[in-house]
């Protein structure tokens, strides 16, 4: 990263109460008309789906997915959890601080820390917990998000490990937190700023990255400029935009963000009936293997004898991506996709396939990817009250005539 980068503050954010509308989409479920908002509406964004405005809720059009497996900064998805957080963050005057159970707590300047430490460069799926919400049955609560609040992206920055070897980690120290520029307002606690605890093993895990670069540019403000906590394998509501504090604890944190939100069925799926009573919850954390089509809808009309081509993209989730595979008769029977380039554990890798329509008809084909510590991907989706970690088999359908 070029340190005259460093001197200015980012753009101004626009006021986001005044987005104007540049037509609808309608996602593929119940109540699913969204408008769209036209590039520059947002700064740093191209043309989005608007979930919300105050705070910003931006999903990813499914077309650019289509076109590649590295999201485009300008139109990666946008959450945030309250509308109060900087809409500049000057450069020269911020600080990331290390401090808690730590020997020698400090803090560094944007500059110190590019200069100060080795850059290292990770692979990573961002995805809110919330993801596909939309198509959840019973519905629930939350943005009703299709497929798009997710990225998959090529991180620059420090590792969290290195960062706190230096500081020097005491024994008895247990787990690690996280707080940003985000601060909230009611109906939330008034003292409570964004907040999220990781155990010290995953902090230390060598993955988890400190990152000031997204895809070789600079951080976008609104997916977290000057700071971003980077967490391969877990849901984006660890990946704390705007980081400017990092405390080392001998707990694992009190705060609403930990204690009340994001909960999940303590279950490795996270699954539950609805009205079920005596549910243990625990902090959401891994995510589980998807896999999707990236087949144009123009491209779904295919001729009987002639082989129709099928491709995608797919991850594994909180461990590498084992295998992906396609079935062209409703999940019968099932064979193995070619798998593209392995960018890492924690990245996209593309998929591609073939198949040829022995006669006219209506073929229902479905994709699913399993990981290597042996999760694959059910054929119907979990529930449970908060939406989350949805990854029911995807499928689509080819018209042969």
């Amino acid at each position: 990263m070029a340190l005259g980068a460093l001197g200015a503050a980012a753009r101004p954010l626009a006021a986001v109460a005044d987005t104007a509308s540049n037509g609808t989409v309608t996602l593929p479920f119940a109540n699913g008309e969204r408008p769209t908002v036209a590039a520059g509406t947002f700064p740093q964004k191209g043309e989005m789906i608007l979930q919300r405005t105050r705070p910003p809720l931006l999903e990813t059009p499914w077309s650019v997915f289509e076109k590649s497996l590295f999201t485009p900064n300008d139109q990666a998805y946008v959450r945030w959890h309250m509308n109060d957080f900087p809409r500049a963050v000057d450069v020269s005057n911020f600080k990331l601080k290390v401090f808690g159970e730590v020997e020698k707590p400090y803090e560094l300047t944007l500059a110190e820390l590019v200069s100060s430490f080795p850059a290292t460069q990770i692979a990573a799926v961002n995805q809110c917990s919330g993801n596909s919400r939309g198509f959840v049955s019973p519905r629930v609560a939350g943005a009703q998000w299709a497929h798009g609040a997710m990225f998959n992206a090529m991180f620059t920055g420090v590792s969290l490990a290195k960062l706190l070897a230096r500081a020097g980690v005491k024994p008895g120290a247990s787990h690690v937190a996280f707080r940003s520029l985000e601060t909230l307002q009611a109906p939330f606690p008034a003292a409570d700023r964004f907040e999220k605890v990781l155990p010290l093993d995953r902090a230390t895990n060598g993955a988890t990255t400190v990152a000031y670069e997204m895809n070789g540019a600079q951080m976008p403000l609104l997916n977290g400029f000057p700071l971003r906590l980077v967490v391969p394998g877990w849901y984006a509501t660890y990946w704390v935009k705007m980081l400017s504090e990092i405390e080392v604890l001998n707990h694992p944190g009190t705060g609403f963000w930990m204690s009340t939100a994001y909960k999940i069925p303590n279950n490795p799926t996270g699954a539950m009936t609805p009205g079920q009573a005596g549910v243990t919850m625990v902090p959401i954390n891994s995510m589980v293997p998807r896999s999707f089509f990236t087949v144009p809808a123009a491209n779904r009309s295919v001729s009987v004898g002639k082989a129709a081509h099928l491709k995608g993209f797919a991850f594994g989730g909180d461990s590498a991506l084992k295998s992906v595979q396609i079935s062209v008769d409703g999940g019968s029977n099932w064979h193995e996709a070619k798998l593209g380039k392995n960018w890492g554990e924690y990245g996209a890798r593309e998929w591609t396939s073939g198949f040829t329509p022995p006669k006219a008809g209506t073929y229902t084909i479905m994709v699913k990817a399993s990981n290597m510590a042996g999760f694959e991907q059910p054929m119907q989706a979990v529930w449970n009250p908060g939406g989350f970690m949805y990854n029911a088999i995807e499928h689509i359908d080819l018209q042969a005539s």
